[in-house]
């Protein structure tokens, strides 16, 4: 490590190598999703299926524990800010084993629907929000490297945990697999944050005047610069998500076969690795601003591209690729956002008020999406509404520019 570099992390209180936590993170990121989230679209027939409940209110259970996560994520992040994730994110992976018992004893759907309520407290302890607010702060400057790394190594837990699932599924019901999904949860990410993340927790330019730092967090918060960006995320969220779960209805009424219109899909998927690859260099020759105009917007074309097609086969595959591209790159847009403008102080509380309408839009987006196909006749035409609002995105990320902050 160079002379400067150890200069620089004694300057700001950062533990010389993070790269253990980092290297933790990325393990209860992948197992974390995979239980608390990929689980439930692969469990969702089997679930229905014995148990009798309708499908719209099982999803309403699941949707509700997003709508908690991010009521929640605001304060948990505050408490990561303060006291760092090691304690947060430990009982937080704790509270997610219990839920996750809790969903595989439910009777009813009441106790269903009260179990995915604990999993979304344990979603806001331990899923990205708590993940970027360690690295942002242990990092400092060289973040956008280390969430490069995280979002590339969890954007394969679906890839690992829908098969997983479906052959736990298969081979044990239900039940069962959510039992066995617990003990995984148990034995990786409980350890996994309880010693990986024992780091020091580096401290800020204003840690030690409260005052400050939370005038700073307001001032932020309540700045037209903070509003418009918010916004711009909720909507753009809303409709990559709400395009990328009708993707295959769009896609088999183009003509496409099922298997092929679900390879498009997993196709999409690896699509965002590209997009979270090609982030870093964007973010070194651009502006934050430019980049989420460019994004943004970017996200918007390649939703029309996606509805607008007629085909041929090929063409609506790379769009769908295109498409994933898209929201690869917003997802590190957006875990960026908040410390490239206003630096590191008050990153965690600040982050958990972008993102909880995001995780709120996220949430709805697929009954949402579902009910604009339904008013408009058609999936392309759903595409078209989904494009109109994206681009209107773009347009209010033109509002986000302010001057870069040195991280704190």
């Amino acid at each position: 490590m160079s002379r400067t570099r150890r200069a620089e992390d004694r300057r700001t209180g950062r533990p010389a190598d993070p790269r253990r936590a980092l290297a933790a993170l990325c393990l209860t990121q992948i197992v974390g999703w995979g239980v608390l989230y990929y689980s439930f679209p692969v469990a969702l027939p089997a679930i229905t299926a014995d148990t009798g409940w309708s499908d719209p209110s099982t999803t309403a259970a699941f949707s509700l524990a997003l709508v908690v996560a991010a009521v929640v994520g605001i304060p948990a992040g505050h408490a990561i800010d303060r006291r760092g994730p090691r304690l947060i994110m430990t009982i937080g992976s704790v509270v997610g084993v219990a839920a996750t018992l809790g969903i595989a004893a439910a009777p009813d759907i009441g106790w269903f629907a009260a179990a995915w309520v604990v999993a979304g407290l344990a979603q806001a302890a331990t899923l990205y929000a708590a993940a970027f607010t360690a690295l942002t702060r242990w990092y400092g400057p060289r973040r956008t490297q280390a969430l490069t790394v995280l979002t590339l190594v969890a954007g394969l837990s679906s890839t690992i945990f829908a098969p997983v699932t479906a052959a736990l599924l298969d081979q044990f019901g239900w039940r069962q697999t959510y039992v066995v999904l617990a003990v995984l949860l148990a034995v990786t990410t409980v350890p996994g944050h309880a010693f990986g993340l024992a780091a020091p927790w580096p401290a800020h330019d204003h840690a030690a005047h409260p005052r400050m730092r939370h005038g700073h967090v307001r001032a932020v918060a309540t700045s037209r610069t903070f509003v418009c960006l918010t916004i711009a995320s909720a909507l753009t969220v809303f409709a990559m998500f709400a395009a990328t779960i009708h993707l295959i209805p769009l896609l088999t009424d183009r003509g496409l076969s099922m298997t092929l219109a679900a390879w498009a899909l997993g196709l999409s998927g690896a699509g965002q690795l590209l997009g979270r690859i090609g982030y870093a260099p964007l973010s070194r020759r651009t502006t934050p601003r430019f980049r989420s105009v460019a994004i943004l917007a970017g996200g918007a074309t390649t939703i029309a591209a996606v509805g607008l097609l007629p085909g041929p086969a090929a063409a609506l595959v790379a769009a769908s690729i295109v498409l994933g591209i898209a929201r690869g790159a917003f997802t590190l847009l957006q875990s960026t956002a908040v410390s490239d403008r206003w630096g590191t102080t008050g990153f965690g509380t600040l982050y958990g008020i972008l993102n909880a309408p995001t995780t709120i839009a996220m949430a709805i987006a697929p009954w949402a999406g579902s009910a604009i196909a339904s008013a408009v006749g058609s999936y392309p035409t759903m595409f078209t509404v989904l494009t109109a609002i994206a681009g209107a995105a773009a347009l209010i990320a033109l509002g986000t520019g302010t001057r870069p902050q040195r991280a704190g």
